[in-house]
């Protein structure tokens, strides 16, 4: 007689488990635009070296294969209201406009202003001290351009 395999309960997405997932996505985001590595590759080496703990694996995985297949696009959507050339733009600010773009843009189930906000917290975990006022600013020019709000 075979035997079932258990498996644990999907742990329901919330507000927490999800800003882990972004916290998470971004770092791996911003290794890939500095390395160029496989977007698995990296992945898979956040699952060993990282403590992930509950953070929503799920859409971790899908902020981090998205932003990466689409980055061009990403960059064509919020580069008109940028206040300096792309090229100039710091890879982490870079990488917080990628991930937010992104949401904004295939994550219809994410109400805009948590983007905005989520965005905003991780410029202020890991940009420099007002780069928080430039993503706010760029990505607030991306929901009226896309008619979200």
């Amino acid at each position: 007689m075979e035997q079932e395999q258990k498996t644990a309960p999907r742990q329901a997405a919330t507000p927490a488990t999800r800003h882990k997932a972004r916290h998470f996505a971004l770092q791996a985001i911003y290794q890939w635009a500095m390395t160029g590595d496989n977007a698995g590759d990296i992945e898979s080496q956040f699952e060993e070296d990282q403590p992930l703990g509950n953070a929503d694996r799920e859409y971790m995985h899908s902020l981090i294969e998205g932003v990466i297949s689409h980055y061009d696009e990403l960059d064509h959507t919020y580069e008109p209201f940028l206040s300096r050339p792309i090229k100039d733009l710091d890879v982490v600010d870079k990488a917080i406009l990628r991930l937010g773009t992104y949401e904004l843009k295939y994550r219809k189930d994410v109400p805009y202003r948590v983007v905005i906000n989520e965005s905003i917290m991780l410029a202020k975990e890991f940009a420099e001290q007002d780069s928080h006022k430039f993503v706010n600013g760029v990505l607030d020019k991306v929901v009226h351009s896309m008619g979200i709000a």
